[in-house]
């Protein structure tokens, strides 16, 4: 406490004191009650200023800025195109057979040869037809043409074909056919090569003629042989 606010807290009391004596006349103060009031002011101050002491003080408020909202970038899609699945052909190899006859365009309805080959043996002599060398049913020929008709038969008998065996007509109503021996022995399980040239007829229309194998004697056996042809 300041020296001021001492002398201002003595002259407090001393008018206190005063007023409490009435009206009488002023009298001078002596130096004990001067010593005793300085006391007394002195220990008020001195409590005034405890007080102050103990008052803690309020710390001045500082604004402190509040966070700032901070916002997550914004995830941008990433529109990758995916890969394209990829297929690689596997190679296809193809080996011709050599001297295969080019087959032409079949057309028409292609005839049964034979529904059961194996009742067709005479004696130890049998054939099973395989397939059409060439000239498949249905295949067109110009009218009047000559061509040579070619099958696969295989030797399902039980003894070997000679060399002279040959073909005989079953019916042969349109063409004009001749043919001649097998020319070699075909042992039994493999196959051989038959033909006949044939000439078409100069009339337009489907034709269909058959065959069968045959042994020195003229005896026919075996799976019948078909040729079906269209003159356009």
């Amino acid at each position: 406490m300041t020296t001021f606010r001492k002398f201002a807290v003595i002259y407090l009391i001393a008018s206190l004191l005063s007023a409490c004596g009435g009206s009488p006349p002023e009298e001078t103060l002596s130096e004990e009650e001067i010593v005793l009031t300085f006391s007394v002011g002195t220990m008020v101050a001195n409590l005034f200023e405890t007080q102050t002491a103990l008052v803690t003080p309020t710390p001045a408020s500082t604004n402190t800025p509040l966070p700032t909202n901070t916002f997550l970038p914004t995830p941008t899609a990433f529109n990758t195109a995916l890969p394209l699945a990829t297929w690689t052909p596997a190679p296809i190899f193809y080996s011709p057979t050599p001297n295969l006859a080019l087959i032409p365009t079949v057309t028409g309805t292609p005839p049964t040869a034979t529904s059961n080959a194996g009742a067709l043996a005479f004696g130890c002599n049998n054939a099973v037809f395989v397939r059409d060398a060439n000239y498949p049913p249905g295949t067109t020929v110009s009218a009047g043409e000559g061509f040579v008709k070619t099958w696969k038969v295989e030797n399902n008998g039980s003894c070997e074909w000679a060399y002279n065996y040959t073909l005989v007509v079953v019916a042969d109503e349109y063409f004009d056919s001749s043919w001649g021996r097998l020319g070699r022995n075909v042992a039994v399980g493999t196959w051989a090569e038959v033909s006949v040239i044939v000439n078409a007829p100069k009339h337009a229309g489907t034709y269909t003629g058959y065959w069968r194998m045959a042994d020195a004697g003229g005896n026919a056996f075996g799976a019948t042989l078909a040729l079906t042809i269209v003159v356009p």
